[in-house]
This record gives structure tokens, C-alpha cells and sequence, in this order.
């Protein structure tokens, strides 16, 4: 069997994976001349705590599963089991850490209610105010500036793979075969558009009605802090953002303490992610409405900083890198991810939204299962 992948991304990267991992041919297009989308401007968190219970939890923890037997092959990756810490500095951010623990699928998460003391304990870095932390066991993470690479120099190894960069795919142009934007038509047995953020052109015309938006964020990354990060760190307005936090003690705390003026306009958390050089990747913000800002915002840097040196009871280390990034987001809640045939042989598959890193290898396992690979 012969499999067109259109789109290098990390999605994209996964399917042509799965693939070649079931002795299939691949032909892997990008416009580009590598990713240089969502899946290399993330935090390379995998990310299970906070996901919906149900399907999409289902899938974090398959994900999870394939992450770490994918990176016990492939180094590069930077895969570590690292765990996370959701860090809560009151009473009221307390209880929903607390209400989290007692959910009927805690204990597949991995999670635990720490208090401060066994939070430094497991992360000594953390030297600032908190009043305890909500630990999630299963939570890991990637280098997402190199994983796509890693992975197809492991492809490339398989002697099935062929990676062609710099070409954009214009036209389906028959059953399981697709022009691009050179002149040249790659057939197969199916082609697997994985097109990230991208929702125009082709996407546009072969799904015009794609219920998908897409969402803009900001992060920043430091240099090296000088010690080990020794976990992921959230802070608790995580527990705002994420599906996974619901019920009575959510409601008290919005009701009880109103997020900070600038986060709430940017519709931010804290998540931080230390990178293999010992720098940290911290973020985020979300952007829903079209057409986005051009340039980024400094107030969003400046009160994730000072949330951060409130968390490790130091100064931030110099800023190296501050960046925006789009991904695609399915507007059905209750959708992992948009899959759909929108050809003779030909499936769009988008919108995974923040769970394309932690998810893809699991999103792309059931695209490889439904299709019959």
C-alpha cells in the first residue's frame, strides 16, 4: 500500500508513522521546507491531566503510551515521563485540586494533592509562595523544535519514506492522488491531509462547511535557569481553561476569585515546560477572533514572568525567543479531532486544537484503524 501524507507537522508526522510502522509506503509532502507551524511553537507537553474525561482522555493516555515506546526508539524526541504540577496558592484553588483528585478516572491520571512541602520535594526549583499542588503522574513531555525531525530521520531509515519539502498540494486530481503546486501528481492508495492551521485553498474547497476554527497564542522561552525544572509546571488558572476541572468547587472558585484583569483579557495560564538546554518554555494566551493581530503583546510576558518568579522565588532568566503560533480547533467538544473523508480516497484530518501534541500519535492510530491500513 502506498499512502500520500500532505502535511510535516506533528499529525501529519504521525500518520506517515503509522504507516510505515505497518509496511506501507509513504510519500510525506509539506509546503515547507520543514514544519514551521503549531507543532514546532508548543510546549512539547503531554499533556493528560487536564483532558475531558471520556474519548479524549482515552486518547491522551494511548498517546501517552505511544509517546514513550516511540521514544524509547527515537532519542531525539527528548520524551521524558516527567510528570506536571498544577501549583495552587489558596483555599479556593485548593478544593478544585482537591475536587480533581477525587474524580472517578484520578487514579488513571495520576493524580495526587500535594502540599507545599511535597511539591518542593518532587520539584526543589520551586522555591516561591504556594499553598500546595495537584500532581498528574501520566503528564510527560517532548523537544517540539526537533521532534518532527527526529522522527523523519527515523523514517527516512525505513527505506519506505520519501519526504518531499517545499511543495504545497493544489489539486485532487482522481481517486487517492493529489498535484502539487509543481506540476507533479503523487498517486497512492489514500492520501491523509493533515494540514494544521491551514483551512484555505484546497482544504476550503474540498470542505467548505468545516466546523474548525482557528486560535492564535504567545509564548516566550528563557535562557537556561541553571537547575533542573525537575516537572511541568501550571498554575491555577489551568484549572479555568481545561475540560477536565468542573463542578461545585470551579464554580466557587470563579465565583471567589476573579482571574487577573490581564489574563482574563488574554484568556491565559501558566503552563512551563523546561527545554533539553535548560532554558523554559512558558506560556500561553488564546486568540479566537479573525483576523488576528500581526504583532505580539508585551503585558501578557510581563505577568507570566512575574507568576513564574512568584512560583520559583527567583528572577526569570533573560528572555531568548518570544513567538505567536496558529493551530486549528474542532468546534465539537466532544471531538478529539475533525476526521473526514472529503474524496474518492482522500481524508482531511484537522483541529485537534492544544491536544495535537499530546494526542497525535493516538489520533493517527485510529485514522490507520479505520482506514484498514
Amino acid at each position: 500500500m502506498r499512502v500520500i501524507v500532505v502535511g510535516a507537522g506533528v499529525v501529519g508526522t504521525m500518520h506517515a508513522w503509522q504507516a510505515v510502522e505497518r509496511g506501507h509506503e509513504v510519500v510525506h509532502i509539506e509546503r515547507e521546507a520543514e514544519a514551521r507551524g503549531a507543532s514546532v511553537r508548543n510546549f512539547g507537553l503531554v499533556w493528560v491531566g487536564g483532558r475531558a474525561g471520556g474519548a479524549e482522555l482515552r486518547t491522551a493516555l494511548r498517546a501517552r503510551e505511544l509517546w514513550e515506546g516511540i521514544g524509547a526508539r527515537v532519542p531525539g524526541l527528548g520524551f521524558r515521563p516527567n510528570g506536571s504540577l498544577t501549583l495552587v496558592t489558596n483555599e479556593a484553588e485548593l478544593a478544585v485540586a482537591r475536587a480533581a483528585t477525587e474524580l472517578p478516572d484520578a487514579a488513571e491520571r495520576g493524580y495526587k494533592l500535594l502540599d507545599a512541602a511535597e511539591a518542593r520535594a518532587l520539584n526543589p526549583a520551586l522555591r516561591g509562595e504556594f499553598a500546595g499542588a495537584l500532581w498528574c503522574e501520566r503528564d510527560g513531555a517532548v523537544e517540539p523544535r526537533v521532534a518532527q525531525r527526529a522522527l523523519k530521520d527515523a523514517l527516512l531509515a525505513s527505506g519506505r519514506y520519501t519526504f518531499v519539502g517545499g511543495r504545497e498540494v493544489r489539486e485532487v486530481t482522481g481517486p487517492g492522488a493529489v498535484r502539487d503546486d509543481h506540476g507533479t501528481t503523487h498517486t497512492g492508495d489514500a492520501v491523509v491531509l493533515c494540514t494544521g492551521a491551514w483551512l484555505g485553498g484546497l482544504v476550503r474547497e474540498l470542505a467548505p462547511e468545516l466546523p474548525v476554527r482557528r486560535v492564535r497564542l504567545q509564548m516566550m522561552q528563557t535562557a537556561p535557569l541553571g537547575e533542573a525544572l525537575t516537572t511541568s509546571v501550571a498554575d491555577a488558572d489551568s484549572f479555568r481553561y481545561y475540560p477536565a476541572y468542573r463542578g461545585e468547587a470551579l464554580t466557587a472558585l470563579a465565583a471567589a476569585q476573579q482571574q487577573a484583569p490581564i489574563a482574563a483579557e488574554h484568556r491565559m495560564q501558566l503552563l512551563m515546560v523546561q527545554r533539553a538546554d535548560g532554558g523554559l518554555t512558558i506560556g500561553d494566551t488564546h486568540e479566537y477572533a479573525e483576523p488576528f493581530d500581526f504583532d505580539v503583546v508585551e503585558d501578557p510576558y510581563e505577568h507570566l514572568g512575574r507568576v513564574v518568579e512568584g512560583l520559583i522565588g527567583r528572577p526569570l532568566p533573560p528572555i531568548r525567543h518570544r513567538w505567536a503560533g496558529v493551530y486549528a480547533q474542532c468546534l465539537d467538544p466532544g471531538r478529539v479531532v475533525h476526521r473526514e473523508r472529503v474524496a474518492d480516497g482522500v481524508w482531511l484530518v484537522t483541529g485537534p486544537g492544544g491536544r495535537g501534541m499530546t494526542c497525535s500519535p493516538a489520533i493517527a492510530e485510529t485514522t490507520a484503524n479505520e482506514l484498514g491500513w
